[in-house]
């Protein structure tokens, strides 16, 4: 028996928006994109949205990316992208939608987990998991036993980028790493960053852990609605106060390593960079998305993925955000 199905300007709305994103983004990597950008995926996600009463229409102030916005810039960056917090077309675009190791970068959707079903002013009691044993990984220091607000990991997670930390914040919010790590992939289906699964809560690298720049900026988007994530990234610095396991005080400060903040780097004339998210592993190579903000007030976010080095990052990201001010 044939059905007749009527689907509601909503979702024709919503699915135009969806074809236009497949046909710009090429059939260059058609095999890649159809496990990572689902269509009929997404029309289920848009009809059981419309069905429960909170539909909103898909892309409505996201930027849309596709390779045609590359003009050929020199990076040594596997991806690199620039869009625009408001919607629009991205500015730039290469490899946008190529599933990469995230690194640290992880720790965006971290804190989105952590700020949407937690606490800020809970005391959180430091378990075993949170002791990192590879080498070369950053932390903020904290120890089992330690107690320390929640609000004070998330600085701790964001600005020295512990791992400690996110492994922390993923027992107390899910009540284990596992079942935060759920959590994440859930909120990145929802999000549709669907080139997106994600296998710890601090980007440590696994062969089952990985993201694309366009996924990522969809995560930074999202991240931004939340006050306490901007307050945080745009720190230049924290000081903690905490106990440890015997009630003994601790204090813990931690700086800034973004290059444009911490004035390593010059921004370029017209640019507020108002905060971001590194990311360094050697499988990831070097990792940044951040905002910047022009005189006149608009937001962007660019994303660089897998830089040659630290000073490639860098430069890399200052010709692709050279673009917002040209």
């Amino acid at each position: 028996m044939e059905r007749n199905v009527q689907i509601s300007l909503p979702i024709r709305t919503a699915l135009g928006t969806l074809a236009a994103v497949f046909f710009l983004a090429g059939c260059g990597r058609t095999a890649e994109l159809e496990s990572a950008y689902s269509f009929e995926s997404r029309i289920h996600s848009f009809e059981e949205e419309q069905k429960n009463g909170f539909f909103e229409p898909f892309a409505a102030d996201l930027s849309v990316a596709d390779d045609s916005q590359d003009d050929g810039t020199e990076l040594t960056a596997g991806a690199a992208a620039v869009f625009g917090l408001d919607g629009g077309e991205a500015l730039f675009s290469r490899n946008a939608f190529e599933r990469m190791n995230p690194a640290s970068t992880t720790k965006v959707m971290t804190a989105i987990v952590a700020l949407k079903y937690g606490v800020l002013s809970d005391l959180v009691t430091v378990t075993e998991d949170a002791v990192i044993t590879e080498a070369g990984s950053s932390m903020a220091g904290i120890k089992p036993k330690d107690v320390i607000s929640l609000e004070d990991l998330l600085y701790g997670l964001l600005i020295p980028s512990g791992n400690d930390a996110a492994n922390a914040i993923a027992v107390h919010v899910g009540g284990s790493i596992e079942g935060f790590v759920d959590m994440m992939n859930e909120e990145a289906k929802r999000l549709g960053a669907t080139g997106t699964h994600f296998a710890n809560a601090n980007g440590l690298t696994d062969p089952d852990h990985y993201t694309t720049a366009y996924d990522l900026y969809l995560m930074f988007h999202e991240a931004l609605t939340y006050e306490e994530f901007r307050t945080i990234i745009g720190a230049g610095a924290h000081t903690a106060i905490y106990r440890d396991g015997a009630g003994t005080e601790k204090t813990s400060t931690w700086t800034v390593g973004n290059y444009y903040m911490n004035g390593k780097r010059e921004t370029p004339e017209g640019l507020t960079v108002f905060g971001g998210k590194t990311g360094t592993t050697q499988a990831a190579g070097y990792c940044l998305i951040m905002g910047s903000r022009t005189e006149d007030g608009e937001e962007f976010a660019s994303v660089i993925m897998d830089a040659d080095s630290r000073d490639a990052l860098y430069e890399d990201m200052t010709k692709i955000i050279t673009k917002i001010v040209k």
